[in-house]
């Protein structure tokens, strides 16, 4: 593994001695560790004052009638905290397409519920010590805050309902066409070339900035733009750049709740919502960060892939799809193919072995 501005997890056997390793043989974590203290601690805190909000304010009726998001928010965890998908990324599509949930409704809930649970699963890689791409990641945070309040504040008031979910379609629908047609490749990656203090600077803000002005408009954004820049540009091994990507998620929630709750236009059901999948979440994110080192991560994608596609038909399925809205989805979806073709064949080409070019 090279030296990086990141924190480096233990070597394989074969890595050790010198020979590549299966990238796609998971690594299983240990669980065990002096800093999980700070785990214990943010978990137990989270679990006092939701019993004290709960119980002392009359709330368990409401929140036990909230069942079916603890449900949802159950496989949503897992997602967002073993892939580059937020939690965000499952609960939007259920609560906009199944139960016509209103999308601005549905985004407050995903930054609410994923300032938990992925600050939940980043505190648990920061205490594993799980391999980050830390230089990126604090530039990305910084760009973050610069594009939720951008977007919240000059984009998001002007574009309508129906595009913002489209919006969400097509970016996923452009990572599911990305993993199914590259996963064999992007799998067999180990390790990361060091970034130089000034790429990461360039890259971290415009990524930060892009994924933040995404996030303001459906939840979630940050984390697959971090994640499709690591792994296409900068031929980044996944077991690092999805820890990076989970983080840059978690600080760009925090931002987005931070800016609602000072707007005051988090409502009492997404509260009610918080509550009832809070106690879940904050296991449950952990948890995958845990599962994609015991998990083979080629079937786990394949898996998320399809997902992605069969909510990207449904989506089309349930919009009214008028010219303007069918000419959208075929911008959308051809910026982004030719965007991921060309950071692909920078990445590729930058770091070819000698006499490969």
């Amino acid at each position: 593994m090279n030296k990086g501005p990141y924190v480096v997890t233990a070597k394989t056997r074969s890595e050790r001695n010198g020979r590549p390793s299966n990238s796609t043989t998971p690594i299983p974590m240990k669980i065990s560790t002096p800093l999980m203290k700070f785990w214990y601690a943010f978990v137990a805190a989270f679990l006092v004052v939701w019993a004290v909000v709960v119980f002392h304010s009359g709330l368990l009726p409401e929140v036990a009638s909230q069942w079916r998001i603890s449900l949802v928010m159950v496989l949503g965890s897992l997602v967002a905290g073993s892939t580059p998908i937020g939690g965000g990324g499952i609960a939007f599509p259920f609560l906009v397409l199944w139960l016509g949930v209103p999308h601005d409704s549905a985004r407050d809930f995903g930054l609410t519920i994923q300032s938990l649970g992925m600050t939940s699963a980043m505190i648990f890689i920061l205490c594993r010590r799980v391999s980050i791409e830390a230089r990126m990641l604090l530039w990305t945070m910084i760009g973050s805050l610069a594009g939720m309040l951008l977007g919240t504040f000059a984009i998001v008031p002007h574009v309508p309902s129906n595009f913002v979910k489209l919006t969400f379609a097509c970016m996923w629908l452009s990572y599911a066409i990305l993993t199914i047609a590259k996963n064999h490749e992007f799998c067999a990656m180990i390790g990361m070339r060091p970034m130089s203090p000034q790429a990461a600077l360039r890259v971290g803000l415009v990524v930060g900035i892009t994924g933040g002005i995404i996030a303001s408009l459906i939840g979630v954004g940050t984390e697959m733009c971090v994640y499709t820049v690591l792994i296409l540009l900068f031929r980044c091994d996944s077991r690092i750049a999805v820890p990076t990507a989970v983080s840059a998620m978690a600080v760009t929630s925090m931002i987005g709740l931070a800016t609602h709750l000072w707007i005051g236009d988090i409502s009492h059901d997404v509260l009610t919502k918080f509550l009832a999948a809070g106690p879940l979440v904050i296991f449950g994110a952990p948890i995958g960060t845990y599962i994609v080192s015991v998990v083979p991560r080629l079937r786990m994608l394949y898996f998320i892939s399809v997902l992605c596609v069969v909510q990207f038909g449904f989506t089309l399925y349930s919009a009214q799809r008028t010219a303007a809205e069918c000419t959208f989805v075929l911008v959308a979806m051809t910026l982004a193919s030719v965007a991921f073709y060309l950071m692909y064949r920078h990445g590729k080409a930058s770091y070819a072995p000698s006499g490969a070019h």
